[in-house]
């Protein structure tokens, strides 16, 4: 069903994830109706779309960011040149995201929205998939919802969602050596639970993606295994929404109750740059929060 607030337009791109909000130019000065009408779309959609936001630059991405919440850099990697937070995703440093993540979910304080904007954007390929953790966690039996309420997972940067396969596109082997450093600079390990309760909605998502490796109490073989069926029901196409961007798109999600996937199908170069804000500490149905098990 299409809302439709004056100007503003939201209408569903996906059956269970995912709106386009029309009608709206994004600013640091947006009137507060529209902000709660964005904010009421991001809880229910848990992925919006912004087509046309050309107008928008580093700054100005940085200064609209700041209405969902608290400007977050990445633990790790610096921020792009002249600015506060903005991580950018450069196909040419080898920054392509095949792997389905949640962003930055190796430390306990996990981002609570990510605000990505298209910059260079492929002739062919390239798009994104977002994915709506809740109805996986739905969707799973009895038994198995009652199995993921109970773990916990260690998350760690050790693997780097980013892909390290594609290092070998960089030029050099300093360059991809470089790259990694980077990364892995300080390494964190996190205990999640699986299944978290979301602060907004109340709702039970699957914590997973490509940070999550060992399960505790499981072997390395079972918990590929658990991880595995688990991430069997978060990716399924019923759950997900696929975006064809275009330069000028501006893309907000909730990312404690989502995944997504970076399609590395392209060879154009693709530059993406990425604002996460607001900061949330999971907890489970027991209200047992998550917490850093080492840095170093």
């Amino acid at each position: 069903m299409t809302t439709k607030t004056n100007q503003l337009k939201v209408v569903p791109v996906a059956g269970r994830i995912g709106a386009e909000i029309q009608g709206v130019q994004l600013s640091g000065n947006l009137d507060s109706t529209v902000l709660n009408e964005i904010k009421k779309a991001l809880d229910k959609y848990k992925v919006v779309f912004f087509k046309g936001q050309h107008h928008l630059d580093d700054a100005t991405q940085e200064e609209f960011a700041k209405f969902l919440g608290e400007l977050y850099a990445h633990p790790t990697v610096p921020v792009k040149e002249n600015s506060n937070s903005i991580l950018e995703l450069d196909s040419a440093q080898g920054a392509k995201a095949n792997t389905w993540h949640i962003d930055v979910t190796f430390v306990p304080e996990v981002p609570k929205y990510s605000v990505l904007r298209g910059v260079t954007i492929p002739k062919v390929g390239g798009d994104t998939v977002w994915a709506n953790t809740n109805t996986a966690y739905e969707d799973l039996s009895d038994g198995l919802q009652k199995l993921a309420d109970q773990l916990w997972a260690i998350h760690s940067n050790e693997y780097d969602y980013a892909n390290l396969t594609n290092l070998d596109e960089l030029e050099t082997k300093e360059a991809r050596i470089k790259y990694q450093a980077v990364f892995e600079s300080t390494t964190f390990k996190t205990r999640h639970p699986v299944v978290h309760v979301h602060e907004e909605t109340g709702k039970k998502h699957l914590l997973l993606g490509g940070f999550a490796g060992q399960l505790e109490g499981y072997s390395k073989r079972e918990s590929e295994t658990l991880i595995g069926i688990f991430q069997s029901y978060v990716t399924r196409l019923e759950n997900t929404v696929r975006w064809k961007w275009t330069e000028g798109d501006l893309v907000i999600w909730d990312n404690l109750a989502t995944q997504h996937y970076a399609v590395a199908d392209y060879e154009d170069r693709r530059i993406v740059r990425r604002v996460t804000v607001g900061k949330n500490v999971p907890v489970n149905q027991e209200n047992e929060a998550s917490k850093l098990v080492s840095k170093k």
